[in-house]
Parts: C-alpha cells; structure tokens; sequence
C-alpha cells in the first residue's frame, strides 16, 4: 500500500511539466468547503503555491487560505492559553502536596503546550520543508487527468469512493487509498479503464514491521514493532504514479473528486526492506495513453503499467 507519499503539491509544476490546465474552480470550491467548516486537509506546500496570487480564482483562494489559517491560530492560541493554566495549576498544587491529578495535569498540559506551539510554528512559516508536501489518505493532493481534450489538474481526496457509493464506503472500507494491480477488474472495475488520472510523487512511505527492515525474524519474547519507512528513487526525479479516481455526487448535489493508487507486487529492495506492495510509476511517453483509457482494450493498459519507470528504491527511516 503507499501509507503516505511526498507529492508535487504546487499546481504550477504540472504546467511546467506538462502543459496542463488547472482547474481553478474546483480549488477554489474546496478551499472554500474547508474555511466553512468541512474536514479537508491540504498538504502545506499546497497552500504556499497560492502565495502570489495572479488570478481572480487564485487571489479568491488566497483569501481563504489566509482567513482559514487565521481561524486556526485563534484556536491554537486558545488552546495554548487553556493548557498554560491547567500546568499552572498543577505545578501551583505540587507545590504543596503530591497528588496523582496534579502529576497527570502537568504531563498532559505539558505534552499538548509543546505540541500546540509546534502546530503555530507550522502554520506561521513561510519556508517550506520536505514534510510539507507529504500527504496522508484523507488528505488533498493535485491529480492530473484527462477533460475534454486536455491535461486537467485537479485537487482529489487521497482516498477514492467509488461513483454510486455510500459515505460510509470511507469507513467500511479504509484502504481505497490502495487500488491492487490484481484486483482492478474486480474492486475497481468502474474505474480502470475509465478514470485514469497521475500524481507526481518524489517519495512514499510504508509501515513495515522493524524486524523484517532490519532483515532478520522477530527474537523469542520479542513483540512486533511498527516503524515507518522512507523510499526515494535513485536516480532522485519526479515519479508519474498511475491512479484512478471518482467524481462521486450525493443525492443532495455535494460531491467529491477522489483518487486511489495502483500498487503491484514490490521490486527486491522494496520486498527485502519488509514490504509486500509498491506503487507503480509509469514512464513519460505513456501519460496520454494511461490518461485516456480504452476499456474495451484492458490489455493495452496493463501493458503500460508493465512498461514502468523501474528506479532503484533507496530506503530510511523516516523522520
């Protein structure tokens, strides 16, 4: 599966890259659902790209961003005065007597004091880091695909529901983030050779469990731990990942643009680091033909996902 991924998050790379259009409205419209309340998380890196607005569309996000940002450190900052009185206090009570409140209050408020000022540091720089650009399923990412005879870049939910599904699809089922080679004429038979998009990822994460990245079995006694692996591509360079995704529309006319990618079995390194899936790349000269799928040549799709970028994957542990 790709738990997580480092994405090109700034829409106008794909202009670069590709000459694609950007659909601005559809920006605008989700960064509006989130200001008004919506659960829409937005990699950081995503937002910065709309840091010298050019457009109408784009200062109109702009001003959301900012209004959004502002809502949330008015809260932080109410939440870091909360947690500085609860420590206080606590610290105020131990002062005179050891009690097991007072001792739990000031572990807690001291934990979320360092954690909320992290959250305010975050929000308030302007210089991006890597993290910046990583997202989650659940979160918002740019995805290109094919719309009325044009490269289209869009913003999608890393988590696909299919077209015609209930909400509550996203909690049956967590993991259609993941779409399985060997499950894409079943699973995802509405979506492979219909609605094929790309996202351009520089790197993406999985957990494993520590003994098997480290190469040996799990020691007598010894419980299994989870750690979290980083993978690049060597050479270093932008991988076109193969997706597919929805426009998924409910009775009451609100809808959802989502995306899931496609993993296959891994290459050595990745099985040898203690991951069974690896997401697939798929080369330059064939992004139209993926984006514009034939369904009634399955074959021809599947040979593109054969013909694949085929990078050495350098992994770490991620910080």
């Amino acid at each position: 599966m790709c738990y997580s991924a480092q994405v090109e998050a700034a829409y106008q790379e794909y202009v670069r890259m590709f000459g694609a259009d950007i659909s601005l409205k559809e920006f605008v419209k989700r960064y509006a659902d989130r200001h008004g309340g919506g659960h829409f998380r937005f990699p950081k890196a995503m937002d910065a790209a709309f840091a010298n607005p050019k457009t109408p569309e784009e200062r109109e996000i702009h001003d959301l961003i900012l209004a959004y940002d502002a809502a949330q450190v008015a809260k932080l900052e109410q939440e870091l005065f909360k947690q500085k009185k609860r420590l206080a206090d606590a610290e105020r009570t131990l002062q005179t007597k050891t009690t097991k409140k007072a001792l739990e209050d000031q572990r807690i408020a001291t934990t979320k004091i360092e954690w909320t000022k992290g959250k305010l540091a975050d929000i308030k720089r302007t210089e991006l880091k890597a993290k910046d650009s990583r997202i989650f399923p659940g979160w918002y990412a740019p995805v290109m695909i094919w719309e009325n005879g044009r490269r289209v870049v869009k913003p999608m939910r890393y988590q696909c529901r299919p077209e015609g599904k209930p909400p509550l699809y996203d909690t049956k089922y967590p993991g259609t983030y993941n779409a399985r080679r060997d499950n894409l004429e079943g699973f995802w038979k509405g979506q492979f050779g219909h609605t094929h998009g790309i996202m351009v990822v520089s790197a993406f994460y999985e957990n494993v469990a520590r003994h098997a990245a480290e190469g040996r079995e799990l020691a007598p006694g010894e419980a299994e731990e989870n750690v979290v692996l980083e993978f690049r591509p060597r050479p270093a360079h932008a991988m076109l990942v193969a997706c597919l995704w929805s426009h998924w529309i409910g009775k009451d006319g609100e809808d959802l643009w989502s995306f899931a990618a496609i993993t296959d079995e891994p290459p050595p390194e990745v099985a040898a680091a203690g991951h069974d899936r690896c997401i697939i790349p798929i080369k330059p000269e064939n992004v139209d033909a993926w984006l514009n799928p034939d369904p009634n040549n399955l074959a021809a799709l599947y040979a593109i996902l054969d013909d694949r970028d085929r990078p050495y994957y350098e992994h770490r542990m991620a910080a």
